[in-house]
């Protein structure tokens, strides 16, 4: 793409009043953006507003600036893209959906290997960015499951089980087998510019993704992390999977309206029961009601969603961690039984097992330094299930 035709296609997406649909039956009606702005208002008028071809033919607030930046951020490495709808590489997935973006913006070292870019058979895990402790793990391990038999893991970069998700799949592919290049192992979807990351903790993680993955953004450098982007972005998280994944959610979140995207584009759902006590469950729990597939393991997913035999040779982690010595005979532990599988008080704990709460308290940290128990707010504790 030159630097003209860039600059067409940002002037199209700034241009105001008219939107991403305004924009689509332009290009479909007249071609490339060039194309659009250099038609007369009266050809104009047969597919847009009168509003809008005023608007059209005046150039937007920002445009030289969005320009420049653009390019330069192109010009500072080969693993940039910005995928038009007329670009070849743009995703199949998303051109069939209702509201495919005009742009999107790529960062990742698969945009440097040779040939066409090719989209890989995806699942999403979406979920809550205050998880409980096992609803990290489960993240993390469905997620290493799912990229060691083949599958890139789609997630949006967020705090709590989209980041779990993202290291989870990125552990699947810490060395290559066979002399393979290597695949791309997970897909970050983001609601800000590809020149921001958010939150800005995850600066490390992003840099991992691109080195092993995509990162994509429907929005334009500069762009900030704004409340409603996010939602909108997660029409394209579902849409690149051919299922979604919802480990934990509540009852109103974003992971919800993500299932209700993946259903409505046609994809498989599937949501993971946890705890009646726990908020964070409520929203799987929901879903589950509505006829959405409970899962318990990662094949539960795969058996729903086969992948070609080429792909989807299982690609072991090549250094397991072993199992805490702990988990040795873990299922007669008096305290874990005790424990459940549900969030308990201190005081409940004592009554169950007769033990003092000194001696309690003693137990209780020795587990949780050994991976099988996590302290939660409100003095809660939980077991921890072992993969």
């Amino acid at each position: 793409m030159d630097r003209d035709e860039l600059a067409g296609w940002l002037r199209l997406a700034l241009t105001p009043q008219v939107g991403r649909g305004a924009a689509r039956r332009l290009l479909a009606a007249f071609g490339l953006p060039g194309r659009v702005f250099a038609a007369d208002a009266a050809a104009l008028r047969d597919t847009v507003s009168r509003a809008q071809v005023q608007a059209l033919q005046a150039e937007p607030p920002g445009l030289a600036d969005q320009v420049e930046a653009t390019w330069h951020w192109l010009a500072r490495g080969e693993n940039r893209r910005v995928l038009t709808l007329a670009d070849a590489d743009y995703p199949q997935a998303l051109l069939h959906t209702e509201d495919p973006p005009l742009l999107l913006f790529a960062m990742g070292q698969a945009l440097c290997m040779p040939g066409p870019l090719v989209w890989p058979e995806a699942i999403a895990i979406v979920g809550s960015r205050n998880p409980t402790p096992q609803g990290a793990l489960n993240a993390r391990q469905f997620a290493r499951s799912f990229a060691q038999a083949g599958w890139c893991v789609v997630s949006g970069l967020a705090l709590g089980i989209d980041a779990a998700a993202h290291e989870g799949a990125l552990e699947a592919g810490t060395a290559d087998l066979g002399g393979r290049s290597p695949r791309l192992l997970t897909l970050a979807v983001v609601g800000t510019g590809l020149d921001r990351v958010y939150p800005p903790q995850h600066a490390a993680l992003a840099g991992r993704i691109a080195e092993r993955g995509l990162i994509l953004s429907e929005y334009l450098l500069g762009t900030p992390p704004l409340a409603e982007n996010f939602p909108r972005r997660n029409r394209i998280l579902s849409a690149l999977a051919r299922g979604t994944l919802v480990v934990e959610a509540a009852v109103q979140s974003g992971s919800l309206i993500t299932a209700r995207l993946a259903a409505e584009q046609g994809r498989e759902v599937f949501a993971i029961p946890g705890s009646i006590h726990a908020p964070q469950s409520r929203g799987c729990h929901a879903l589950i009601k509505q006829g959405v597939k409970l899962v318990e393991t990662a094949q539960d997913v795969l058996d729903e969603l086969p992948l070609a035999a080429a792909a989807s040779t299982p690609e072991p982690t090549p250094h397991p961690s072993p199992p805490p010595a702990a988990t040795v005979g873990a299922a007669d532990d008096p305290l874990l039984q005790a424990l459940g599988h549900d969030p308990v008080t201190l005081d409940a704990l004592c009554a169950r097992t007769g033990l003092d709460t000194a001696s309690l308290l003693a137990r209780l940290l020795a587990l949780e330094l050994e991976g099988l128990v996590a302290r939660l707010p409100g003095g809660l504790y939980q077991r921890i299930a072992q993969a």
